[in-house]
């Protein structure tokens, strides 16, 4: 028996694409086999079955946005202005309406929270790791003195996850861009005044 090849990357990305435009329950395997170009049973021997690959695609999605993070936060700006861009983008994203740029983790979390508990113990990590990687950013604007706050880094990227999170949401029915603009706008100012 030959051991199938494809291209991971790829088949996670359909498939993470079909988990944000259709979400978890009602992406039916029909739906994964036409968009990652596999057999079911080619799928199955890969992944498991479909949570299977939606935790596959779950951890591709984080590579993918992990790594659009840190090229952001790796220029030579200060933390603040790149953390203001951040934040534009994310408006951008959810003008563009593209189903690449919806966040998988905003649409999974209220579909499968308390369905399946290592989903939602894998959906809590990704999102405890982007809290604590806006953390970071945070402390160093923080230690740069780019502004004072009597809170904690931590409890600061907790509102602005939590920020984000409402910014996306918010999105979902309405894309005008200067109302989201204003939103985003008003979350940094929350955050650093």
């Amino acid at each position: 028996m030959r051991t199938a090849e494809f291209d991971t990357e790829f088949v996670l990305r359909q498939a993470m694409h079909a988990f944000m435009q259709h979400g978890y329950a009602k992406t039916s395997m029909q739906k994964l086999k036409e968009v990652t170009h596999l057999h079911p049973g080619s799928i199955y021997a890969a992944y498991g079955n479909k949570k299977g690959l939606f935790l596959a695609a779950t951890e591709q999605y984080q590579k993918d946005r992990n790594q659009q993070f840190t090229a952001l936060f790796n220029d030579q700006q200060s933390i603040l202005s790149t953390l203001k861009h951040y934040l534009t983008v994310i408006v951008d994203e959810c003008i563009e309406g593209e189903v690449a740029k919806v966040c998988l983790l905003t649409k999974s979390i209220s579909e499968v929270e308390g369905n399946d508990p290592q989903i939602c113990s894998v959906l809590r990590g990704n999102l405890n790791a982007y809290e604590n990687a806006l953390a970071e950013q945070i402390q160093k604007a923080l230690d740069n003195n780019e502004f004072k706050s009597s809170k904690p880094a931590q409890q600061l990227a907790r509102f602005l996850v939590m920020g984000i999170y409402g910014i996306r949401t918010y999105a979902l029915t309405n894309q005008d861009p200067k109302s989201l603009q204003q939103l985003a706008d008003d979350l940094f100012a929350a955050l650093v005044n």
